[in-house]
């Protein structure tokens, strides 16, 4: 774990000086350097109370660098395509578990032509356009606005049944981390 490091950067943006640290935690200056360049690790106690002294959480601290929060620019995002009629998937953001996606489902086009099945759990949004989806025995018309879900692992598909492109966004989630093609 990089903690030092990161408690350096949260006090430098603060522009709170070692000193101040210290004197809020009674800490010594040398101690808060060692801490700082990751020459010695500090206690659960201390690093409260040096979390305390920046006004973060001590959680924020023991955070892996991948764990924290991740941004994706609209004009950054990854684009790819999905399933034999190649809709258009932009991938938002992801976490290890969970992955936004916006879809874009051409008029007429589905997931497939068959009802397919994955691991995992979908939430839907359909942000524009008219979406038919279907999963085992249950089956419903969605608009703009309506939302639903599933447990992915019994088969689905979902169907533009509108004259125009219908905008999906799902977030997918999943016990590993696979990247693979869900949709």
């Amino acid at each position: 774990m990089d903690i030092g490091s990161t408690i350096r950067s949260i006090r430098k943006r603060k522009n709170i000086t070692i000193a101040q640290i210290c004197d809020a935690t009674g800490l010594s200056q040398g101690f808060m350097s060692q801490v700082e360049t990751n020459k010695t690790s500090p206690s659960i106690s201390t690093l409260e109370n040096i979390a305390l002294a920046l006004k973060v959480p001590l959680a924020y601290l023991l955070l892996k660098k991948e764990d924290r929060m991740g941004i994706v620019r609209k004009n950054e995002r990854r684009i790819t395509t999905s399933g034999a009629e190649n809709l258009k998937v932009e991938h938002l953001s992801s976490t290890k578990n969970v992955r936004m996606r916006l879809v874009e489902f051409p008029p007429g086009a589905s997931t497939g032509d068959e009802p397919h099945a994955h691991e995992g759990e979908e939430v839907h949004l359909v942000i524009k356009g008219r979406i038919y989806a279907e999963q085992g025995e249950d089956a419903a018309e969605f608009g703009e606005g309506d939302s639903f879900s599933w447990n992915a692992c019994t088969p689905h598909v979902v169907r533009n049944i509108g004259d125009d492109t219908a905008i999906v966004l799902i977030s997918i989630y999943t016990e590993n981390e696979s990247e693979r093609d869900l949709i």
